[in-house]
């Protein structure tokens, strides 16, 4: 068995995950299990692609020119090397309300000025800030996308008949609601059909994935249905959807490429003209930056997950890079947004993949099927493709991680899960990633605090050994990092001292980071001490601390000694006693 080594060349940069795949394999790639690889997640993503571009709001075509061209350029420019991009059911909150209100114009044109900002943080090199998301963040909007996407398919799968479904989660509970009485019981009954085959097809040890099985057996019952009774009515892709040739009208996905188009000229709401403006532009930037992080969280945590999989290494700041690019030129092409989708990941890997090629192969079969399946695509049911993105869900939601926070983790970071859950289902991700950072940080100062500290040392401690600390001198340890949610805290500890005192050594060897903010807080101590009289030193004053005490040294309103130990401070000071 080959023998694997992971690239230690200088990261960043254009299509790096296939460089060093080049290298790796010294220009021998191993293309043939790569495009077996391909064709089987291809097959995988066409009908995910499809019903994620419906639940997002707009024609399934849409979702397969998604897959196509951001799948192809972000494997081939990115940096993760088995990672396979496309729509995915994360974006679904943040897209639907798009479409609805913008149009597909407006949809393609914040996926432009998303993957224009996934570029510049790629070329920012801000790629390692995206691990510094909380998990109790990530999980708790995860797990609320997954309730909204639940509460968008039940329209479908029930065959209900509503008129508008509005964009907010208790409206659309409630629209739903007086709706029960439309169900209508075909759709019912094929899209549990769907459901309860994905769901036994998963205790089934087999690689064939599950929804096209379900699908399939799905379409073949309808069909048959439809062909053997009268009153067998259900809707399909082919009765929903239509498109324009010229100046015909026809039914379901045209077999046709995608095409080069400007975004602006895509239709905005109801069909109209998009009407290109700043204030379009304004409107858009808060969507296309939610569309940007959640792509860069969702993409790097995808490649983190490959790596883990497949014993790779990714580059984020290239996957960034490449994830930019691809969600550019799809947005020519009237694509959406696409991110690291990590089911398809996954199938990718256990095919066999090993390089990008596996990835560029996926879009090639997805570009395939719109010019030779679209006669069966056509045929796909609605209410299956809704048990599908059900099922989907079900598995984003991650209710045992959920559970599991729930019951072991500390009261705060209960609070933000609860939170980001609760404003993901009744606001959005923006808001409710916004707050949740807002508080995470709120709660990790506090921490910082609780945990930085100054406590007085007694003439017994273990660094004085033999010598004997005199009797008019303290010692005080600070411990923690001193920074702007800590410092007056610890520090305040020192705020009265024994009017006998002649001397205090602070002990910093515990303090390995300190901010200006701690730095004032310290000349406001020393500056107290000198103001009585009291001789004053730091010892083991760590690099960083040491650094900002130089720097600032010019401006520094107290009189300080340094020394390198406490043992080195009490050796200044004997005789201090003495002192009048």
């Amino acid at each position: 068995m080959r023998q694997r080594k992971v690239s230690s060349a200088k990261k960043g940069g254009v299509a790096r995950a296939l460089r060093d795949a080049w290298r790796e394999y010294q220009g021998r790639l191993p293309w043939r299990a790569d495009v077996l690889a391909g064709l089987t997640v291809g097959v995988v993503a066409v009908p995910l692609a499809m019903a994620l571009a419906i639940a997002s709001g707009v024609p399934p075509q849409y979702g397969l020119y998604t897959a196509a061209i951001a799948g192809f350029l972000t494997a081939l420019t990115g940096g993760a090397r088995v990672s396979v991009s496309g729509p995915t059911a994360a974006f679904v909150v943040i897209l639907h309300p798009i479409a609805v209100q913008y149009g597909l114009g407006g949809l393609v044109l914040a996926s432009l000025l998303a993957g224009t900002m996934l570029l510049a943080m790629g070329i920012g090199r801000l790629g390692q800030l995206i691990q510094f998301i909380p998990y109790p963040i990530t999980t708790g909007f995860t797990s609320g996308i997954a309730v909204v996407i639940a509460s968008l398919q039940i329209k479908d799968f029930f065959g209900l008949v509503i008129n508008q479904q509005s964009d907010h989660f208790f409206e659309r509970i409630q629209a739903l609601a007086h709706a029960l009485g439309t169900v209508a019981w075909d759709d019912c009954a094929i899209g549990a059909l769907t459901l309860t085959i994905l769901i036994a097809w998963r205790w089934i040890p087999t690689r064939v994935p599950g929804h096209l099985v379900a699908l399939g057996v799905a379409a073949v019952v309808a069909w048959g249905a439809a062909h053997s009774y009268t009153d067998f009515h259900i809707a399909t892709i082919a009765s929903r959807f239509n498109y324009v040739i010229g100046d015909q009208l026809f039914s379901g996905i045209p077999p046709l490429p995608p095409k080069f188009v400007w975004p602006w000229d895509l239709p905005g709401p109801g069909g109209a003209a998009l009407n290109l403006s700043w204030d379009l532009l304004r409107e858009l930037l808060g969507p296309a930056l939610a569309i940007a992080l959640l792509g860069a969280i969702e993409s790097l945590l995808c490649a983190v997950v490959a790596d883990g999989m497949a014993g790779t290494k990714h580059d984020p700041d290239s996957e960034l890079i490449g994830q930019g690019i691809g969600n550019i030129t799809a947005s020519f092409f009237a694509g959406f947004a696409a991110t690291g989708a990590i089911a398809r990941t996954a199938t990718n890997i256990r095919a066999g993949a090993r390089t990008p090629i596996a990835a560029m192969t996926h879009a090639c079969v997805v570009l395939a099927s719109i010019l030779i399946l679209t006669p069966v695509l056509n045929e796909l049911p609605m209410a299956a493709l809704a048990a599908l993105l059900l099922m989907v869900a079900w598995n984003m939601a991650e209710v045992k991680h959920f559970m599991f926070i729930v019951r072991v983790a500390p009261r705060e970071d209960v609070l933000v899960l609860v939170t980001c859950f609760g404003l993901t289902v009744i606001f959005d991700m923006v808001i409710a990633i916004g707050v949740g950072m807002v508080l995470a940080s709120m709660l990790f100062i506090k921490r910082m605090a609780d945990v930085s500290n100054v406590s007085l040392a007694d003439a017994d401690h273990p660094a004085l050994g033999n010598i004997v600390m005199p009797k008019n001198v303290r010692i005080y340890e600070v411990a923690g990092p001193l920074f702007f949610g800590a410092a007056e805290k610890a520090l305040a500890t020192m705020a009265d001292i024994d009017a006998s005192t002649k001397a205090v050594i602070l002990s910093l060897d515990a303090v390995s980071v300190m901010d200006v903010t701690g730095l004032v807080a310290l000349e406001s101590i020393l500056k107290n001490l000198n103001k009585h009289g009291i001789r004053v030193a730091l010892a083991g004053v760590q690099p960083q601390p040491l650094e900002l005490l130089h720097r600032a040294a010019p401006e520094l309103d107290a009189r300080v000694e340094l020394y390198a130990s406490i043992t080195d401070a009490v050796t200044a000071f004997n005789g201090v006693s003495q002192l009048k």
